[in-house]
């Protein structure tokens, strides 16, 4: 039974597929600059939803002590 080859990494770029090691050196580089960028995008996305719902409690936890200093 032969061994069945291990698939290439696989860039797809506009409907094109490119087999990344037959890139050059440089097209390489690039495409690991693409792949950096969009893992900093989805981590900044992730830490930016965090701060969103960390500023809304602490906006909703001071609306409410004014609220209660208010009342008193």
């Amino acid at each position: 039974m032969a061994k069945k080859e291990k698939e290439k990494p696989v860039l797809n770029l506009d409907g094109k597929e490119y087999v990344i090691e037959d890139m050059t050196d440089e097209q390489q580089m690039m495409v690991n600059h693409i792949n950096d960028i969009q893992n900093k995008q989805a981590s900044n996305s992730f830490v930016a939803d965090q701060l969103r719902v960390g500023r809304d409690a602490f906006v909703k936890m001071l609306k409410k002590s004014l609220e209660e200093v208010k009342e008193d």
